[in-house]
């Protein structure tokens, strides 16, 4: 995605400030109050209120409650980046509860990412991801690559934070895959940048360092001041940490420079923290005593604004009621009851909707109840059904084995004898018995084959990995090679528990034997301290999901339920031409 360059975004911001100063319609007007607070909020914070709280009186004029609500937004993103937090989720609720009356999606996918991130802000996690969780639902259901690619940075710094490293790189680069399929040079930059902070976290310095100088790199061609004031603070965090103290100190005075002329208090307080921490590992003690003193001193100003602006809205809320007072005094006795009948009227209301709401609670428990007992009821419906399963493969698999096995085992013995003993004419009387001989050895090699198929020997007398090898000898061809990798030592497996998984990989195979016409299988089998992973990849024709071939639903459905069942994941990724891909996934906590 192209940027602007410094001398066109200046060029606009006059532009829309010359529109809001004209006498064009209060709509463009309006328009123009909204884009520019917008643009402003991540770089001029005081600016970007002040045009927003200009922009609130044109837009209760017009009645524009959309509009009213954009405004809000931006003015909550400027609060936060001024520390303001408090004043920053008044304005992203009061945006949230507008949007989501006059249900715009889009507005809304953002301002819930932006609620997400300010819970993140103050390490409160859960409610930073069930945000998250939101916004990611509706930019999914607006095909917004570049919301989701926005949502995957973001939600993977949660991840950091709870110290689950590997899956905040998953999602780091998942959304780094977005921004490359975009063309978006500055979402590139945000991914490496995040990237870099996990690598730090690790004490990976090297590759820390490698993304982001990539970050820098492109910052510094777009120009873009706000994150590049970002890149110089991180730096300075990462050559502090590396013990490159010089290197440390040009990049924190470089975001400095840059964070003092955008007045962006946190992040000098920040700056001027880790700096005096450095500077005491230097054993320069006066110099980090000095870094201290300005960090706490920006800390308290922000902190002293936020009372100041408190007291003054208080302050205009006695005001306002005050002069609201007079007014009443004026008006006329009629006027007084008829409040006093509203109010009464109101208070009962409140009461029926007290009753109501208390009602509704009682309820919604009730109905909470029900539903995790029948989920509970389920469960254990489901888990008898598979046991009933298995345990009838398992009998049809011994009665093959032992009684049809032994006894087409025995024609074929007494067949053999007969052939031997007996003296039948030459020509097609001859020819018959052997055909009759080569049938019987057929099925028993088919009963064989079914019955271990049913209930693999090596299931029965050793493991799970045992099993799939045994499997794969049985069915791998010169059109088909299949290479399988295991890692890790399995645990105590439960039979019914590793049945299971193996009726899913056996139905995989299947499915690549029957459809994808693949010369090439992998099956990988791994056992962590997270669980036991499973993938099942093949170089077949794929298919499209969301056109399933005929009777593939059911059997996706059978395998997903099968999984779901161990409370384990699947996840299924094919297109046309491009093969299949299938991977597993069963927690720690199952005994597989």
């Amino acid at each position: 995605m192209l940027q602007a360059a410094p001398a066109q975004v200046a060029n606009l911001l006059d532009s829309l400030r010359g529109v809001i100063g004209s006498k064009e319609r209060d709509a463009d007007r309006l328009n123009a109050y909204v884009q520019l607070s917008g643009r402003l909020s991540m770089s001029s914070f005081n600016e970007s209120i002040k045009t927003a709280e200009e922009g609130f009186t044109l837009a209760s004029k017009l009645k524009d409650s959309v509009a009213y609500g954009q405004l809000c937004r931006n003015m909550g993103v400027a609060n936060y980046f001024k520390g303001d937090y408090e004043r920053a989720t008044e304005r992203f609720y009061l945006a949230a509860g507008i949007f989501e009356r006059r249900g715009k999606r889009a507005e809304l996918a953002v301002l819930y990412n932006d609620i997400a991130k300010l819970y993140r802000k103050l390490r409160d996690l859960e409610r930073a991801n069930a945000m998250y969780d939101k916004a990611m639902e509706l930019f999914q259901v607006l095909n917004d690559s570049s919301g989701i690619q926005m949502v995957y940075n973001e939600s993977g710094v949660v991840y950091e934070y709870m110290g689950n490293y590997r899956e905040a790189l998953r999602r780091y680069q998942a959304s780094l895959r977005y921004a490359t399929l975009r063309n978006d040079e500055m979402g590139k930059s945000w991914c490496y940048n995040f990237i870099a902070g996990v690598y730090l976290l690790q004490n990976k310095f090297i590759l820390a360092e490698d993304y982001h100088i990539r970050a820098l790199s492109i910052r510094q061609r777009e120009k873009d001041t706000f994150a590049l004031t970002l890149s110089y603070s991180d730096l300075g965090e990462l050559y502090s940490n590396w013990g490159k103290y010089d290197m440390a100190r040009y990049y924190y005075d470089q975001s400095n420079f840059l964070a003092e002329k955008m007045e962006y208090k946190e992040l000098l307080s920040n700056n001027y923290a880790k700096m005096s921490k450095m500077a005491n590992m230097m054993g320069n003690y006066k110099e980090a005593l000095d870094f201290f003193t300005w960090h706490t001193q920006l800390k308290d100003s922000i902190f002293s604004n936020q009372k100041t602006r408190q007291i003054e809205e208080i302050s205009t809320i006695y005001e306002t009621n005050k002069r609201e007072q007079q007014i009443e005094l004026q008006q006329l006795t009629i006027r007084k009851r008829n409040i006093q009948l509203l109010a009464i009227a109101g208070l009962a209301l409140l009461i029926a909707a007290g009753a109501w709401l208390f009602y509704k609670r009682y309820q919604w428990k009730q109905e909470l109840t029900m539903q995790q007992e029948l989920a509970r009821q389920q469960e254990l419906s489901t888990q008898a059904i598979l046991e009933a399963e298995e345990k009838e493969r398992t009998r049809i698999a011994k009665d093959l084995h032992d009684s049809v096995g032994q006894m087409m085992s025995a024609a074929r013995m007494n067949l053999s004898s007969y052939y031997n003993q007996a003296q039948p004419a030459a020509g097609e009387q001859e020819e018959s018995l052997r055909k009759i001989i080569r049938l019987v050895d057929d099925s028993c090699r088919e009963v064989r084959a079914v019955s271990h198929s049913m209930m693999p020997a090596a299931m029965m007398k050793r493991n799970l990995p045992e099993a799939i090898r045994e499997l794969i000898n049985r069915i791998e061809s010169p059109q088909l090679r299949i290479h399988f990798h295991t890692e890790g030592e399995p645990g105590e497996q439960e039979n019914q528990t590793s049945s299971i998984l193996y009726r899913v990989i056996q139905e995989c195979v299947n499915n690549v034997i029957k459809h994808a016409g693949a010369s090439e299988l992998d099956i990988a089998l791994l056992y962590d301290h997270e669980g036991i992973s499973v993938t099942i990849e093949d170089n077949g024709k794929g298919f499209n999901l969301e056109r399933l071939p005929e009777g593939a639903g059911i059997g996706l459905q059978n395998m997903r339920a099968r999984v779901e069942f161990l409370k384990g994941t699947i996840e299924f990724d094919s297109s046309p031409g491009n093969g299949t891909l299938v991977a597993i996934h069963l927690p720690a906590a199952q005994p597989v």
